[in-house]
């Protein structure tokens, strides 16, 4: 046998030389196995971190709207990222972005201006019964929904004007010339005034339109100039005879929000829907889409039903004093001072705003409206 080593003693050494690699094997694996399950790990909580929140792109400037998203983060655990500005720049932004652009949400204070993101081909269809039941249909398509409504309406001044004198007064009225050097309105690149004449095209007629820019044009008081409220103020002052302007900035000069010489100036002029004798009084909307590229889809489908809630519909009216979208919602009482129970224009889609609106303020110019 000599030096020899033993069979048994060798088959022992084999044995565990070949346990030694199947256990090195065995650690390598379960090290493998380890780091895949971590990685998996990071890429499922980064998902659900991305999917916790919303994107909105919004032309709105209101602090109560903020404090209204912070109640929907509260009852659903979404967090709002606001992102303000102008709707043109943020139009220009998600179409250079395309399918980098973060947004969710594009919220826009004009049915025009929507109308006319919807033909940029910003927003992708979205299938909500909330909405679509919710929302009458002549305030919404597919592609995006009213929120909130807008009355464009007339205001005068008492002292000026009698009751007699402006009982079943209409938009096309004030093309006549009893009415020369006595109307008020801001400039012809308002959108709200684009998507008035947008509406009187669709209901009129481009050529009955453009006759009727003529003579409302020639009775002007002054050149258009400042804001709604700015009209206001000029009918308040003896300026003109009669303004054109939203409800909810009548609303907020009566509120004192803009300073006692404001408020004081809106008690001294009343509000008029015109219109009452035919279809109604022109309205308008604050609405919402969402991006045709939105990484959050079913949580921007969450914020938008959250906000057509009346929850979301009553703190909008009380706040920013717009109308509701919803029916039976409890009203602001400035806004039930200046009016509920008015007759609205139903008769057209305000999405047809968007496909007058070149148009409107083509004719707008044309007409020497400034």
């Amino acid at each position: 046998m000599g030096g020899s080593i033993p069979p048994i003693i060798f088959r022992l050494f084999i044995d565990k030389k070949k346990n030694f690699i199947i256990f090195i094997i065995i650690i390598i694996i379960i090290n493998c196995t380890m780091q895949l399950l971590y990685i998996f790990f990071l890429l499922f909580n980064f998902d659900l971190l991305s999917a916790n929140e919303i994107n909105l792109f919004t032309t709105r400037h209101y602090e109560s709207d903020n404090n209204l998203y912070k109640i929907f983060e509260k009852e659903t655990g979404i967090k709002v990222n606001v992102i303000s500005g102008k709707s043109k720049p943020l139009e220009k932004r998600i179409l250079e972005e395309d399918k980098d652009c973060i947004g969710d949400v594009f919220f826009l204070a004009d049915a025009g201006r929507l109308a006319s993101a919807e033909k940029k081909k910003v927003f992708q269809k979205i299938n909500s019964r909330v909405l679509k039941q919710t929302i009458p249909k002549q305030f919404r398509n597919d592609y995006w929904f009213g929120l909130t409504k807008r009355a464009r309406i007339f205001y005068y001044n008492p002292k000026r004007i009698m009751e007699e004198e402006i009982e079943g007064l209409s938009y096309e009225d004030l093309a006549r010339k009893k009415w020369k050097n006595r109307v008020v309105i801001r400039q012809s690149n308002n959108v709200y005034n684009q998507s008035l004449v947008s509406s009187l095209i669709e209901i009129n007629g481009e050529k009955e339109t453009r006759k009727w820019l003529k003579g409302f044009v020639n009775n002007f008081a002054r050149d258009p100039q400042g804001n709604d409220r700015a009209q206001i103020l000029a009918v308040a002052a003896g300026e003109a005879d009669i303004a054109i302007a939203n409800t909810y900035y009548y609303a907020l000069m009566l509120s004192g929000k803009k300073g006692a010489s404001q408020k004081k100036a809106a008690q001294k002029v009343k509000p008029f829907f015109p219109n009452q004798n035919n279809r109604g009084t022109h309205m308008n909307i604050s609405g919402a889409g969402i991006l045709r590229f939105s990484p959050n889809k079913d949580n921007a489908i969450k914020f938008l039903e959250f906000l057509i809630s009346p929850v979301a519909q009553t703190h909008l009216s009380n706040n920013t004093f717009e109308y509701p979208m919803l029916e039976n919602i409890k009203i602001n009482e400035l806004i039930k001072k200046i009016g509920i129970n008015f007759k609205q224009d139903n008769s057209i889609s305000v999405s047809s705003y968007g496909k007058w609106q070149k148009k409107s303020f083509m004719l707008m110019k044309e007409a020497g409206w400034n």
